[in-house]
């Protein structure tokens, strides 16, 4: 695959959650709910911290460290681009980028992360958990790392030696 896919990627995928925190932001009100399932509720709500609003009192930290955080995903991310192969590490390096820069641009643009999307079940606290599109772009990468860690591509000089044995 072409460098510029994963790139490409990033960007639609942040693009597409800035379009879906604005959508929420012209068409609810905080508070409001839209259901769009059994379980999944449209809402909008506003996360001034980190994670479940952790460090919410203290915003300059919040957008330094998340600042850090997207600067540094692009910087692995960029290096791994160069490198031959390794699809699943550069699938899951583009998923995060565009997570942790979607929700920087939020912290810097709007004063704190724009969260949409609830997920009704029967334990009160979780359903009331807020997320939008971003956070599960870095769940996602970070499940797609985790795996390709553990299974490491194998050098392609043993590839060609194992089949040479084996003809």
């Amino acid at each position: 695959m072409k460098k510029i896919w994963f790139v490409g990627e990033s960007i639609i995928l942040i693009a597409l959650d800035q379009s879906l925190k604005s959508y929420t932001e012209q068409n609810l009100n905080p508070g409001e709910e839209k259901r769009l399932s059994d379980r999944i509720v449209l809402r909008r709500v506003k996360n001034k911290g980190i994670c479940l609003n952790l460090l919410q009192d203290r915003p300059e930290v919040v957008k330094a460290l998340s600042t850090s955080a997207a600067l540094a995903v692009t910087v692995v991310q960029t290096a791994g681009l160069f490198r031959k192969g390794h699809f699943f590490r550069k699938e899951g390096l583009a998923l995060l980028s565009a997570g942790a820069w979607s929700n920087t641009l939020d912290r810097w643009m709007r004063d704190g992360v724009a969260d949409y999307i609830g997920i009704k079940c029967s334990n009160e606290k979780m359903s009331a958990i807020t997320y939008n599109l971003a956070d599960f772009f870095i769940l996602a990468g970070n499940v797609i790392l985790a795996a390709a860690g553990l299974f490491p591509r194998e050098k392609r000089k043993n590839r060609k030696k194992d089949k040479n044995m084996v003809s």
